[in-house]
């Protein structure tokens, strides 16, 4: 698999006061960090959004579809990227929701800047890791895709710790075939030991 080129992150504003929305683009392009604004969830929705690493601030009360509402839709489509919610109006209630609903942060207007760029930070951070984790399992989803399906067989018993006298028993082979598996699996899966194969193998499981 071809490895991606990294790419800069973007945070996407959504907030309807267009001064605010500005306020918090100039905090982020002050840092070198790219800005996408809104007006609203519709105009959101409707936009072509840059497949990038990065995160969503949005104000909670937007015409139309409000913050909270689009979040729920967000994960509904399969949209994971981070959440910051921003409103003058927060109480504990609405906190909570966001919160259990994966927000991840909940900033009270007015805000510092520091407390913004600080969140932003944790959200990209987190960004980032979601889709090494992402790319790392495609790639080993592609690798296991080239095993027939006996070495997917006998992939699967090594790493449940069998030997190959007990797998060639259990498959009813000779313990050579297994041998000649075993041997293709490892050069097919990329991997030198064991204990690489049962990590990726743990990868394919967690994706299932």
């Amino acid at each position: 698999m071809a490895e991606r080129k990294a790419e800069k992150p973007l945070v996407v504003v959504v907030e309807d006061d267009e001064g605010m929305r500005e306020s918090v683009a100039e905090i982020l392009r002050s840092v070198g960090i790219d800005t996408l604004g809104f007006g609203s969830t519709a105009d959101l929705l409707a936009a072509p959004l840059p497949d990038r690493p990065g995160c969503l601030i949005l104000d909670v009360r937007l015409p139309g579809l409000g913050g909270l509402e689009l979040q729920s839709k967000l994960i509904a489509l399969g949209n994971k990227l981070p959440i910051i919610f921003m409103t003058g109006f927060g109480d504990v209630p609405m906190t909570v929701r966001a919160m259990k609903a994966g927000a991840l942060d909940f900033l009270t207007k007015p805000f510092r800047d520091q407390e913004i760029l600080d969140a932003v930070s944790v959200a990209i951070d987190r960004d980032l890791s979601r889709r090494s984790a992402a790319s790392a399992t495609a790639e080993v989803e592609e690798l296991a895709s080239t095993l027939t399906p006996r070495e997917y067989e006998v992939m699967e018993s090594v790493v449940a710790g069998r030997m190959n006298k007990q797998i060639a028993y259990q498959l009813g082979v000779s313990e050579i075939t297994v041998k000649v598996h075993r041997s293709r699996v490892m050069q097919k899966m990329r991997v030198a030991s064991v204990a690489d194969l049962v990590r990726k193998v743990e990868l394919l499981k967690q994706s299932a």
